[in-house]
């Protein structure tokens, strides 16, 4: 059986330095912030080229402390709206109405990232931020999205839940934006041992105010001057973060590798993720489309494959999101009906890589004859 992820098989590499440094996190506390996470910060915000970062109990957690930040900054008013790709996860939405906003969705390019070009038609005079989300590992145009931010005087917040890495012009995702929100759950191409989430920023007065309200809205113990929340990245989680952070390039390169193998050998039968010759990509996941996704599917469970979608309902066709969100988005529906997830973790063998090809394109050659 091939499963999709296998947490254990992913983590155990890591386990003989992550006991030593437990040991002495045990010895030395404290368990919440403290120097633990300190480090994480400073190492984080290094890696991705960003001034600050600042960690948060989730990825959703540091979207919705960003938007709160800018709230109490006056950069933003409740009721102000958010530009946001139609095809997303729903956590970037949720994140947005958390805050008093209100979500725009966009239609998403061919690639199934927020397009360049926002129309005017979306941009009224409410109109604050753009919230692009680079899906499945793959950078959004951000150069043309920071053009159209300055044309309409609008902020960028990266959602970079899924990007750990992603680079072009040596600049990595979390530093093109006014602010970035990442995201450390397990399955990430960085991922924790639990939740965990990280703001970055090059604004020295957001950074400081988000370190505020992640803990209570306090400047000191027991004295509250915001309405905060309780999101802090945990120290041992961080501490593992801290031991995986070394060798996420290589992970990145890895699933590139198997991504580069995919385009190659897979039938035409599907869509294939587009390949850079840079490292824009980072294939948090490799997402085939397919009119028959469902039959496939089923096919490669039956053979010992496990497969997921990502994602397969849409916002604005969650019951969550019911009188939220606004408009007709038929391309985002369309990918939530043939969007396939193949397995692609970083230590997934070559004769892995062979089994779970030659039975998707089996089930074509099959299907097709």
């Amino acid at each position: 059986m091939i499963t999709f992820l296998n947490l254990n098989r992913l983590n155990r590499p890591y386990l003989p330095l992550f006991r030593q440094e437990l040991e002495r996190l045990v010895a030395e506390k404290p368990f919440v912030l403290g120097e633990a996470v300190e480090k994480f910060e400073k190492e984080w915000a290094n890696y991705t080229g960003a001034r600050f970062a600042v960690g948060t109990g989730s990825g959703l957690d540091a979207l919705f402390l960003v938007l709160e930040a800018w709230k109490i900054m006056g950069k933003i008013s409740v009721g102000d709206e958010v530009i946001v790709p139609a095809n997303t996860y729903i956590a970037t939405v949720l994140a947005v109405l958390r805050a008093g906003l209100k979500p725009v969705l966009i239609e998403p390019a061919e690639d199934m990232n927020m397009p360049g070009r926002i129309p005017g038609k979306l941009i009224t005079p409410r109109t604050k931020v753009l919230l692009p989300v680079h899906l499945y590992g793959l950078l959004a145009p951000m150069d043309d999205l920071s053009e159209e931010a300055r044309k309409y005087n609008l902020l960028i917040l990266e959602d970079a839940a899924q990007a750990h890495g992603a680079s072009t012009a040596n600049k990595r995702a979390g530093a093109f934006g006014d602010a970035a929100a990442f995201s450390f759950y397990p399955t990430k191409n960085l991922g924790a041992l639990g939740d965990g989430g990280m703001v970055t920023t090059d604004d020295k007065d957001l950074a400081d105010l988000i370190k505020i309200l992640r803990n209570y809205g306090q400047q000191e113990k027991y004295v509250s001057k915001y309405a905060g929340i309780n999101s802090r990245l945990d120290a041992l989680q961080a501490l593992f973060l801290s031991v995986k952070l070394s060798s996420l390039d290589e992970m990145n390169r890895a699933k590139s590798r198997i991504a580069a193998y995919y385009n190659r050998d897979l039938t035409d039968a599907v869509i294939k993720p587009s390949f850079y010759d840079d490292e824009r990509h980072v294939f948090h996941q490799y997402v085939i489309r397919t009119d028959k996704r469902d039959a496939l599917m089923e096919f490669l469970k039956r053979k010992g494959i496990e497969t997921i979608v990502h994602y397969p309902v849409p916002p604005h066709r969650q019951e969550a999101l019911r009188g939220k969100v606004e408009g007709d988005f038929p391309f985002s529906e369309k990918l939530s009906e043939t969007v396939l997830s193949l397995p692609s973790a970083p230590y997934l063998s070559e004769e892995e890589l062979a089994f779970i090809t030659s039975n998707v394109n089996a089930f074509f050659q099959n299907t097709n004859g």
